[in-house]
């Protein structure tokens, strides 16, 4: 493929690329399941720039993928890391994500950074159910693709297969452009060449005849789908008739079929392999940032504002991906800049949506930025400026969070706000010690900063402090951030579901609050009825009192004192829902009845009554949303049964998924966001809301009245 102009710079090594022009600036995406060979692909594109030395290191021998000491520990990949290359004058962000679907927020903030999307798959392992739902995903919003399949050199690689797979997974518009041949050449289908790296450094020859025939078996098919791609609608017509098309005219058409979005080139990588291939691929082919739409951009009042394009000179508008926190140098963050240019010490206006239901707060203030920089890996190398299409970390930034806008003070912006995906599992945690409760509240502030898809929780009636997060592996991450890098220890403990309390039937309760202690005393005497209501008829207080018994002023008073009493619960301590309350009888005094007295007696009186008749615990019921594929379907039904769940039904939804709406015990459903994962094979997901509450079945209720654990 031809060369463009340069338009990016570099310095010596460790020095930082710049690039001015949006045009010459590429944000690719790289996303796969974990050892799908990401972050072994993004070392050998630095190695092969001349960006590192050798494969992996950096210049003061640390790894490029060592930027979080959680993942060293843990030995997996959990942020949003950021490698920048310099290929003939262009700069490419290369946006490495987590392969783990706890870590969507992450993966879904590489896609928001990019303008394209490269999918290593691995050629011994094939697709996995996430890289099929990201594929989707990008389908959705026309993201521009392209496919690597990796470790091409394993002696389990099968190129063939994988390929068959991606095709079918992905499919129309998936092709190859290059064959791999005994793990160390390529064949090219257009130039009819092979790409041979075996010495250390790519050689170009001529093809054997069995090579030519491996090639025709794969080219035409590959210029057919570029042809139906082009917008010279004669070019199908030639090709038919037996004319041969100009290699020049098929790549042209290629880079622009793959720059829209419509054709999704395979490559074939291994380490040290296929390297040139994939960069002149994103170079020539993937659509800079003046060419890929950018995100609905509005006043912060939500009002239209005037068109924004990726101008280095038009008004600032950027936005935050990440965020993390350094123990030395304090808040990162991590800002695509979509129009203007950032620059170091200028003041901008930061404004978010807020998320308050996650413990977000929504921003409108105005900060000053601190240092910019280029990251790659653990170092931090320094830049003057960020301009319209490329990406930056920006210290310094105390007030903002990952989601949030940086605009010009004076002209306030917002960025219309990408989908983060709701976190299911809910994780009950205490500070071990009273030295770690004082520290945790300004601790998890920043885990919530970092983390958009991290929601806290201090529920009230539970009295229990919950972390809700996207899977185990996520809440082990932020326990261990919690630990090491805030020093508050805290511990898991059982999670304690809201239960209610009912009457089982009717009775009667007196409430007698007579106290004489000289002076002013109470007399407060009531007599009421309690029966209980359909699910969901909440509470009904109903005033039968004749003959001025109890004084009009003292009823609100009795009212008042038994919805205090159904709060604290009268049997295990659950707010008690769903009766009726009758007051049909009482006496008062001239001068020791007062509205504290009636309040009291209030309270008794329903005391009195439950003790008289069964009172029934009641669970909280959701309705749930499980979408899967079909084949999981029958699996997702039989494991909803086996959770007291009932199913409603299912409905097709799209191609191959399945909808299934069904009912479940809150109860039997705090894990069900690991569990679907491992029964779905990680391509299920699911929504939940409350529904109802209803009765605890009676071979439950011992084990659960006390602490509401299951």
């Amino acid at each position: 493929m031809a060369e463009r102009s340069s338009g990016a710079t570099t310095g010596a090594a460790g020095r930082a690329p710049v690039a001015d022009r949006p045009d010459m600036v590429r944000n690719v995406v790289l996303v796969g399941h974990s050892g799908a060979g990401k972050t072994t692909l993004i070392e050998a594109l630095l190695a092969e720039t001349g960006t590192v030395q050798r494969p992996g290191r950096v210049e003061d021998g640390t790894t490029v993928s060592d930027f979080d000491e959680v993942e060293v520990r843990q030995q997996r990949s959990v942020n949003l890391s950021v490698a920048p290359v310099v290929h003939n004058g262009i700069k490419i962000n290369l946006l490495d994500t987590p392969g783990y679907a706890d870590f969507i927020g992450d993966l879904r903030a590489g896609l928001r950074a990019a303008d394209a999307a490269l999918f290593v798959v691995s050629a011994v392992e094939g697709v996995d159910g996430l890289t099929r739902m990201i594929w989707d995903e990008c389908a959705l919003v026309g993201m521009p693709r392209a496919v690597v399949i990796s470790k091409i050199d394993h002696q389990r690689a099968n190129f063939d297969e994988v390929l068959a797979t991606c095709q079918d997974a992905f499919g129309d518009g998936v092709a190859p452009l290059y064959l791999p041949v005994d793990g160390t050449g390529l064949l090219g289908l257009l130039s009819q060449r092979l790409f041979d790296y075996g010495g250390g450094r790519r050689t170009e020859r001529e093809p054997g005849p069995d090579q030519l025939a491996l090639i025709e078996q794969y080219r035409g098919d590959l210029i057919e789908g570029i042809i139906q791609e082009s917008e010279d609608e004669s070019l199908m017509d030639r090709y038919l008739s037996g004319e041969t098309i100009d290699t020049k005219v098929l790549i042209d058409d290629l880079e622009k079929a793959v720059a829209r979005g419509s054709f999704y080139p395979v490559l074939a990588t291994a380490p040290g392999v296929g390297t040139l291939e994939l960069l002149e691929i994103v170079t020539q082919g993937f659509p800079s940032p003046l060419e890929h739409p950018l995100p609905h951009i509005t006043g912060i009042d939500g009002k239209p504002c005037k068109e924004i394009t990726a101008d280095p000179d038009g008004p600032l508008v950027a936005e935050v991906v990440k965020t993390t926190s350094d123990p030395y140098v304090g808040r990162i963050s991590l800002v695509r800049v979509f129009s203007g240019t950032l620059r170091p010490d200028m003041t901008v206006h930061v404004s978010g949506h807020g998320l308050a239901d996650r413990g977000h707060e929504d921003h409108d203030v105005d900060e000053r930025v601190g240092a910019l920089s280029s990251p790659l890996g653990k170092l931090q190398r320094t830049v003057g400026k960020c301009a319209a299409g490329d990406v930056c970390a920006v210290a310094k930034l105390s007030r903002t969070e990952t989601g949030d806008t940086l605009s010009g003070k004076d002209e306030p912006l917002l960025v219309e706000a990408w989908t983060m995906p709701d976190p299911l599992l809910p994780v009950a945690i205490r500070a071990k010690s009273k030295a770690d409760e004082d520290k945790l509240s300004q601790a998890l502030g920043r885990l919530v900063a970092e983390d958009p898809t991290l929601r806290l929780e201090n529920n009230a009636e539970t009295r229990q402090l919950v972390l809700w997060c996207m899977g185990e592996a996520h809440s082990d991450v932020l326990l261990d951030r919690l630990a090491k890098r805030h020093g508050v220890e805290v511990e898991k403990v059982g999670l304690r579901v809201p239960l209610r309390e009912t009457f089982g039937g009717r009775a009667q309760g007196m409430g007698r609050n007579v106290k004489q202690t000289g002076g002013h005393g109470q007399y407060a005497i009531c007599h009421i009825e309690v029966e209980p209501l359909p699910s969901g008829g909440g509470f009904e207080f109903v005033d039968k009192i004749v003959g001025g018994v109890v004084p009009r002023q003292f009823i609100p008073s009795v009212e008042k004192g038994v919805r205090a009493q159904m709060e604290r619960g009268v049997v295990a301590g659950y707010p008690m829902v769903d009766i009726r309350v009758t007051l049909y009888d009482g006496k008062a005094h001239s001068v020791d009845s007062s509205d504290m007295a009636f309040q009291i007696a209030g309270q008794l009186a329903l005391k009195e009554a439950a003790a008289k008749v069964a009172t029934h615990l009641l669970e909280p019921v959701d309705e749930v949303a499980v979408l899967v594929p079909d084949d999981y379907v029958g699996a997702v039904m039989s494991d909803l049964s086996s959770r007291r769940g009932r199913v409603l039904g299912t409905e097709p939804v799209g191609t191959g998924r399945t909808l299934v709406r069904a009912e479940a015990p809150q109860l039997e459903i705090t894990r069900y966001a690991v569990d679907l994962r491992s029964l779905s094979h990680g391509t299920g997901t699911f929504t939940r809301s409350f529904l109802r509450y209803e009765p605890l079945p009676a071979h439950l209720v011992d084990k659960v009245a006390a602490t509401g654990e299951h």
